[in-house]
């Protein structure tokens, strides 16, 4: 029975699930935007949402060091601090789209692309 369950788990245990979202919220904010199966993006567009909320919330030294906590490269971190915070600092939310590309041809699986506004 699935009762109270409430986030997916793609069929991987906690330790690799959390290591997933790491990573792919860290591509989606180094490449700004990552192809990949509709399930994942929709489990990593309210992360990256909230990183982006909390840079822009948080004092500079103290929103680096959380960010650098999070992101496993700290490119990262240095970009959105220093680049992205720029471009959003009148937009209050909405810092990822989701794009439909269609289906992978290898499993069928639905595939989007994933984005910074």
């Amino acid at each position: 029975m699935r009762h109270r369950v409430k986030s997916k788990r793609l069929n991987r245990n906690e330790a690799q699930l959390d290591s997933l979202m790491r990573n792919l919220a860290t591509s989606v904010i180094l490449y700004e935007r990552v192809k990949t199966t509709q399930a994942k993006a929709k489990m990593v567009k309210p992360i990256v949402e909230k990183l982006i909320s909390a840079a822009k919330k948080s004092s500079s030294m103290n929103a680096y060091r959380r960010l650098n906590a999070y992101f496993p490269d700290k490119n990262a971190s240095k970009k959105l601090i220093g680049e992205l915070l720029e471009r959003y600092k009148d937009r209050q939310s909405g810092f990822v789209r989701l794009t439909n590309l269609g289906f992978r041809s290898g499993d069928s699986a639905p595939v989007v692309l994933i984005e910074l506004v």
